[in-house]
């Protein structure tokens, strides 16, 4: 028999008690770790109009995400998480899209996060799947993080916005751009040119544990060739299948 999906907000301690054990359980926090976010911040967000939302199959909690009300009429989501074996069954997405309905019908234009520009599939999935856009490459945002995922170097993220009204993304046109970081992780002067690409690692967060020196190498690449290009007026207008961002200078399309 298939599992049905539902998704919905939770309110009261035993079900926000839940949500808790499940975030730690996907960070793989430990005794001693920061967990990904605190419980009573889970309670004061669910009490005071924030948003706790929990994905289900069947009675089973898998996904959990949470949120709280920002500045220019959005919601912040700050922490969203999905079980291992839930993943790739559209539990994610429908978080996502039960968190913007929420924000919708509570008046408001759009939904904002923070991702780490390292992470591939987090960036496909934001980026393209949902359509978000880049607002901003924000340097060790939230400083060492000893959460169970990330590694305590510096916490780089990209900023991104999600309208409410939006319609679904336009497909990524995979056009030619000059490399600012090759798939080596080394980063090359991009000479001013209107198109540029910039690649991830496959797997920075298996590389985190095999070669933590690497790790930090694209960590810095990255800074410099995609966090350098949008400080010089670069915007990103998508990213690939195969891990590259793309972006574009000014009006250039």
């Amino acid at each position: 028999m298939a599992e049905h999906l539902t998704i919905r907000s939770l309110h009261g301690t035993g079900a926000l008690r839940r949500a808790d054990r499940l975030l730690r359980e996907i960070w793989g926090t430990r005794r001693g770790d920061d967990p990904p976010i605190a419980l009573d911040l889970l309670c004061a967000f669910a009490h005071t109009g924030g948003y706790v939302g929990g994905a289900f199959l069947d009675d089973e909690l898998v996904g959990v995400a949470t949120g709280f009300l920002a500045a220019g009429h959005s919601l912040h989501s700050h922490v969203a998480g999905v079980a291992e074996k839930a993943r790739g069954r559209g539990v994610g997405r429908a978080l996502k899209e039960h968190q913007r309905d929420w924000a919708a019908e509570h008046g408001l234009v759009a939904v904002s996060w923070t991702f780490d520009p390292l992470v591939r599939r987090n960036a496909f999935f934001n980026l393209t799947r949902l359509g978000a856009e880049v607002g901003a490459y924000l340097p060790d945002f939230y400083g060492p993080m000893s959460d169970g995922i990330n590694d305590g170097g510096p916490s780089d993220r990209l900023f991104v916005t999600w309208p409410t009204a939006q319609a679904a993304p336009p497909p990524v046109q995979e056009r030619e751009g000059v490399v600012v970081v090759d798939e080596t992780g080394a980063v090359r002067d991009a000479e001013g040119a209107p198109l540029l690409r910039c690649a991830t690692p496959a797997d920075v967060e298996a590389l985190r544990t095999t070669d933590p020196a690497a790790a930090g190498r694209w960590r810095a690449a990255l800074a410099s060739g995609l966090g350098g290009a949008l400080g010089r007026g670069y915007r990103v207008t998508g990213f690939t299948r195969s891990g590259w961002y793309l972006l574009a200078r000014g009006g250039a399309a």
